[in-house]
């Protein structure tokens, strides 16, 4: 992999540039990924969608990949895991529920063992439980800040410590347009709001050490999660998109030179 990156083009790499730029690498972990040093990525919550495109990606440009999901659903990030490594990149697959203080430290000690590092963390598990306000019930509120608001917390508080010992590291959230507010989300807007405050704190607390914390927020993206959606709220939502359709999960499509 590393062969093949190091023959592209100048104008080819600076495509590549600007495609890992758009997902929250900075230029100097995109050059480690050029170099040849090895990059140690964990994705929470990788075993479909914009996660698993994200594992796939990056492994295919050199990245080390942990590809974590659910344990009910470990299936779905072993084959990411295994169509990395046909392609011919490592990656490994486990199984935890990031919302779980005991999972979340299980989960961040496992990439420490494998590897002895972790470089990158992206923070991406998430779910849906829409419903408008009277109609929302305290479990939907709950499980919704349990997996984007707390297991980001948790994963985050684990890795950061390896991350300030190394003096590098870059922590990527996934939050969204919808964090704005959105009809039927109330849970889903304030736990992504949140993330995005957590984001601007990490920086704060974490960048005198080395590391950088950036927090993404994409429009509507047709993954298995938007796929819920009923008829009217996907009519509603497209109606606001110019494009008059949602994006792809790969990040070709999405990002830019």
């Amino acid at each position: 992999v590393m062969g093949n990156t190091m023959a592209m083009t100048v104008r080819e790499r600076t495509k590549e540039v600007g495609t890992l730029k758009a997902i929250g690498f900075k230029r100097h972990t995109i050059a480690g990924l050029f170099l040849g040093e090895s990059i140690f990525v964990s994705i929470i919550g990788a075993g479909i969608g914009i996660g698993a495109a994200h594992a796939r990606y990056l492994a295919d440009r050199g990245a080390t990949v942990v590809v974590n999901e659910l344990p009910s659903s470990l299936a779905r990030a072993e084959a990411v895991r295994d169509d990395i490594r046909a392609a011919g990149g490592t990656a490994i697959a486990v199984g935890a529920r990031i919302g779980d203080e005991d999972a979340a430290a299980s989960l961040v000690e496992t990439t420490i063992t494998e590897f002895g590092r972790i470089d990158i963390l992206v923070n991406n598990a998430g779910l849906l439980r829409d419903n408008l306000l009277f109609k929302m019930t305290e479990e939907d509120w709950d499980v919704v800040m349990n997996v984007h608001l707390r297991g980001a917390f948790l994963m985050t508080r684990a890795a950061q410590k390896y991350m300030i010992e190394a003096k590098w590291g870059r922590i990527v959230s996934m939050s969204s347009v919808s964090a704005l507010g959105n009809r039927g989300q109330a849970n889903y807007a304030a736990a992504k709001a949140g993330l995005q405050g957590f984001t601007k704190t990490l920086a704060i607390e974490l960048g005198k050490f080395g590391v950088t914390a950036n927090a993404i927020a994409p429009g509507f993206i047709e993954t298995e999660m938007t796929d819920q959606l009923s008829d009217d709220l996907r009519k509603t939502y497209l109606s606001g998109i110019p494009a008059g359709r949602f994006e792809s999960s790969q990040p070709t499509s999405w990002a830019g030179p």
